[in-house]
């Protein structure tokens, strides 16, 4: 099983999924280097579902949000890294991403049952729009974990 699908492809799955009654929560992230934040975050999020998909930004989202040396990783060998994972079952390239409005219309069509987020997310109000939008709920399944963070260990290297 490819693990690494395109948008369509997800959206494809989740409704078939979902026509089966199986639950998916959805995630999203840069997930640059992979720590123990990001493995705990990983893992916590598959417990509140049958199913695990992981919306996976792109390298100039990384640039622009992150800094010139972002992303470490490229999209590809990020996704590629993510796969090895036991608890994540599909990861969705991203693409063009420009606004609100391309999020949710993934979202909406993908319908999952939990946005799973961490703790002090900023973009918390907006992930609980989107899931009004769709009945689902939010879930914070972990609290941040100090010092690790891509940025931080970037410091270190």
């Amino acid at each position: 099983m490819n693990k690494i699908v395109t948008i369509n492809k997800a959206i494809e799955i989740a409704q078939k999924l979902k026509k089966q009654n199986k639950s998916i929560v959805l995630v999203g992230g840069f997930f640059d280097i992979l720590h123990i934040g990001h493995i705990k975050f990983l893992e916590n999020s598959k417990k509140y579902g049958d199913y695990l998909f992981v919306l996976l930004e792109p390298d100039y989202k990384a640039k622009k949000l992150k800094g010139i040396n972002r992303p470490i990783n490229s999209q590809k060998n990020r996704a590629k890294i993510l796969s090895s994972l036991g608890s994540v079952n599909y990861i969705i390239l991203l693409k063009n991403m420009t606004n609100d409005l391309t999020y949710d219309r993934i979202i909406i069509q993908m319908a999952p049952n939990v946005l799973a987020t961490t703790d002090g997310d900023p973009y918390i109000e907006h992930k609980k729009r989107q899931a009004k939008l769709i009945n689902g709920i939010v879930v914070s399944v972990i609290e941040r974990i100090n010092n690790y963070s891509t940025t931080q260990l970037t410091k270190y290297i």
